[in-house]
């Protein structure tokens, strides 16, 4: 079984979701949880804050920069992801599909790297 991230994109800029909205999506995300554990495909998942939370981080020659904000300077941001095992891309794919469908959000997937030979 391959591991695939899942990530979860966040547009700004967005129209702000009624409450009844939010709660139903978060509900719907649950029981896509619930899902993804009950098959044995979750690995581990979780939903980030705002990326105006984010601090950078970079450590250069022996030195440490930190800088607010996220990293890359754009209107799509990472919301959430989730880890998961699936057979092949295909079915990666397909629990994907479930996800961005819970989330009301874009979903993309990409493959762990894996590991190397002895």
């Amino acid at each position: 079984m391959t591991q695939y991230l899942l990530s979860v994109h966040m547009i700004e800029g967005e129209a702000e979701w009624a409450p009844e909205d939010v709660q139903k999506a978060y509900d719907d995300v649950d029981a896509f949880n619930a899902r993804l554990q009950a098959s044995g495909a979750w690995v581990f998942a979780g939903g980030l804050h705002e990326p105006s939370t984010a601090t950078v981080v970079r450590a250069t020659d022996g030195e440490v920069i930190t800088t607010d904000g996220p990293f890359a300077e754009a209107k799509e941001q990472l919301g959430g992801f989730w880890v998961i095992e699936a057979a092949d891309l295909d079915a990666a794919l397909a629990l994907a599909a479930e996800g961005s469908a819970a989330c009301r959000r874009p979903v993309e997937v990409r493959p762990f790297q894996g590991e190397p030979e002895d």
